[in-house]
């Protein structure tokens, strides 16, 4: 027994309710098991119950064993002054408190005990996967939903940790967000970085010449440092020194990475790629806020990097002719990590419904993501036709399944349930 179990089990009421006893052979009713609380306090609070033929309220404490009550010293703490029940797995002392304790051990189903077990110690890919096929549709759809919003809602708050600090301008964090993600996994810290120490403001001055936005991107990412043979990255370095100094920039600190990577991944390319998106468009996030649709944003992610890069992956060295277009699966992902977080995040922050749902709407709009997790819940039978349903999976996977939190999972809740029924 674990006392995040005994806490499911009084929340939803997973026992026998037939003639309830106190220890002092008083018969008890639970009328309203109380809210459960995940802040400091009691563990269910605006509960109501009758003892003998008295209607208690208040709150309700819930412990392994008795004597956990004075091992956590809850008889000094005020926050349990309103308590009115104290329900244990079993009881091991008499504590002589101004209230009754009911002890659950004998109350609760066998099969249920085992089908939790089960599930913490099965080592396969999530802990219910013998089980999730029994699970109806309804329930499956309606918690995915709910994984959504929670992933977003995550990401929301990374977003408006940056917020804070551009004072609030969105445009100024979409920038970030954006290059965050153009940098993928490998090189995202490094191109949020380089986005941290060249404002939208100083790339608007200089927007309409492509080769000064990718002085500015390059410069600060160190990659103008070195002596050319071609005449472009040559030109770029020239550039950068004068804008380097006309705004007192700083370098970054982080190195880019270009091992065990797909040329066509290179950074060099994605932050050409970047520096033509800047080129290409005015006022980025108020574009996204304003768009109806989602091929209105995909318009604006179909950028090809200038005509140097169709010979280059780097600079000084040539290679066969290719243009360098973002492509459907990069663009695909900058709409997932960073344009639909940052619309969600808006929507979020202002309490306007319309822009959570544009985003969980554009979501459905989207291709699935394939990945170790997305092909495991397909193996699993699961639905993976867009990226609603892989980003509702990765958050399962990751924050439920990983974590061991059947407990907290409409699925897990559904077949612990079901195999407690009589």
């Amino acid at each position: 027994m674990t006392e995040r179990l005994l806490q499911y089990i009084w929340q939803f009421q997973h026992f026998n309710k037939s003639e309830l006893t106190t220890i002092e052979w008083e018969p008890l009713q639970v009328i309203h098991p109380g809210i459960y609380n995940t802040n400091q306090g009691p563990d269910f609070l605006d509960a109501k119950i009758i003892v003998g033929s008295t209607i208690w309220a208040g709150s309700i404490e819930l412990h392994i064993n008795s004597s956990n009550w004075k091992d956590h010293k809850h008889s000094g703490d005020k926050n349990y002054n309103n308590v009115i029940l104290h329900v244990v797995w079993l009881h091991d002392i008499e504590l002589q408190l101004p209230f009754p304790t009911l002890v659950l051990q004998d109350k609760v189903s066998k099969l249920l005990l085992k089908k939790y077990d089960e599930l913490l110690n099965n080592p396969g890919f999530i802990p219910c996967e013998k089980n999730i096929g029994q699970v109806n549709e309804i329930i499956l759809l309606s918690w995915k939903e709910r994984l959504l919003v929670e992933r977003l809602e995550l990401r929301s708050a990374i977003i408006f940790e940056q917020l804070k600090k551009t004072n609030t301008h969105w445009e100024e964090t979409c920038w970030w967000l954006l290059a965050k993600n153009f940098g993928a996994k490998v090189n995202s810290d490094a191109f949020a970085a380089i986005a941290g120490s060249v404002s939208v403001n100083i790339l608007s001055k200089h927007k309409h010449q492509i080769h000064q936005v990718e002085a500015l991107l390059f410069g600060q990412a160190g990659l103008l440092e070195t002596t050319f043979t071609e005449d472009y990255p040559t030109l770029l370095q020239k550039e950068y020194r004068f804008l380097k100094n006309k705004y007192k920039l700083k370098k970054i600190q982080h190195s880019l990475l270009f091992l065990r990577m797909r040329p066509s991944n290179f950074p060099t390319l994605r932050l050409a790629q970047l520096a033509m998106l800047i080129h290409q468009t005015v006022h980025l996030f108020s574009k996204i806020k304003a768009a109806n649709s989602l091929s209105e944003i995909k318009t604006l992610l179909n950028i090809t990097a200038n005509d140097y890069w169709h010979y280059h992956y780097v600079f000084d060295e040539a290679s066969a002719f290719k243009k360098k277009h973002l492509g459907t699966q990069m663009s695909d992902t900058i709409l997932i990590n960073a344009i639909i977080p940052v619309i969600f995040a808006y929507g979020h922050h202002h309490n306007e419904k319309e822009y959570k749902d544009k985003a969980l709407k554009w979501l459905e709009a989207i291709r699935a993501e394939k990945n170790v997790i997305t092909k495991g819940f397909e193996a699993l039978s699961l639905t993976n036709k867009n990226a609603f349903d892989s980003q509702a999976f990765i958050q399962l996977k990751n924050e439920y399944c990983d974590k061991k939190r059947c407990l907290d999972c409409s699925i897990g809740n559904k077949i612990i349930k079901t195999a407690s029924a009589p």
